[in-house]
């Protein structure tokens, strides 16, 4: 008899502090735009893991969240709006050092945006960190990359589990490929993609990494032209939807937080990325 999952989704990565600065253009050097006005300041709690699961928490799943916060006012903040947002923070940890934050201009005419951040190094997760316990209490893992070894291992208890695990793959480093073989679902950006597989095209990218990655969908997010995935070797593509963008701060968190809700649900993969797509807009 299986044992009841204390958790349908578990989330192990980075949170943060977002201070977002409304511009009329973004900031180029040597330019008309090297000096701005600010037209408005917000700060919100925010970061790729932590606004995944607060995401999947609003869509009715019973998610976790796993990570460090600072011992300052900004992790205090951040461990009160995730339990606010119905995320389990029983798992979260607290560090001797400030929150990691970001600092986000937006372009208040078409929702651009820069994302310039700073974290303590001792934020970071470590990887006997990550439970094997833990891991298996889910029905699905979803890990980023900013701690590397501990997504890995993640990623790697999950599998032994049976339990799928998908990421949010933002940047390329000398360990990214073991991080995409550990995770059975692995979802890109536009940008992280070809970098890996050396393909501009997203579908020759996907087919590119499908070689190395024989089973599990695989998938790449195209901003405003949507998503797509590999079942097997059937390419599935699914536009985005249009929209007046305000902010696309967190769009690719929510994107897989209505992928992994979908999944859960047992969807086909074109339903999977309609939904997704719908929650990222």
């Amino acid at each position: 008899m299986s044992t009841p999952k204390r958790w349908d989704v578990l989330g192990v990565g980075c949170n943060s502090v977002d201070h977002v600065y409304r511009v009329p253009a973004l900031p180029q050097g040597d330019s008309p735009t090297a000096k701005v006005r600010i037209t408005s300041h917000t700060m919100s709690f925010g970061g790729q893991t932590a606004t995944a699961m607060a995401a999947c928490a609003a869509l009715g799943l019973r998610a976790a969240y796993l990570g460090a916060v600072g011992n300052d006012a900004a992790g205090a903040g951040v461990r009160g709006e995730l339990a606010r947002r119905g995320v389990d923070v029983s798992l979260l940890l607290t560090r001797d050092c400030a929150n990691r934050f970001a600092v986000i201009p937006v372009d208040e005419h078409n929702g651009d945006r820069l994302v310039l951040w700073g974290r303590d190094p001792r934020l970071g997760l470590q990887e006997h960190e990550i439970r094997s316990e833990t891991i298996a209490a889910a029905r699905l893992v979803h890990v980023d990359d900013e701690d590397e070894a501990a997504a890995i291992r993640a990623a790697r208890l999950a599998r032994d589990a049976g339990v799928p695990a998908t990421s949010d793959i933002d940047h390329i480093t000398a360990r990214t490929g073991e991080l995409v073989a550990a995770v059975s679902i692995p979802i890109f950006n536009a940008h992280t993609l070809p970098a890996l597989t050396g393909e501009g095209d997203p579908m020759r990218g996907l087919h590119a990494l499908r070689r190395s990655h024989p089973d599990g969908l695989l998938c790449v997010t195209l901003g405003e032209h949507g998503a797509m995935l590999l079942a097997g070797s059937e390419v599935v593509h699914e536009p985005g939807y249009k929209v007046d963008a305000v902010d696309t701060t967190g769009a690719g968190d929510v994107f897989r937080a209505g992928f992994i809700h979908a999944l859960l649900q047992g969807r086909p993969p074109r339903e999977i990325l309609r939904f997704a797509n719908a929650a990222a807009a």
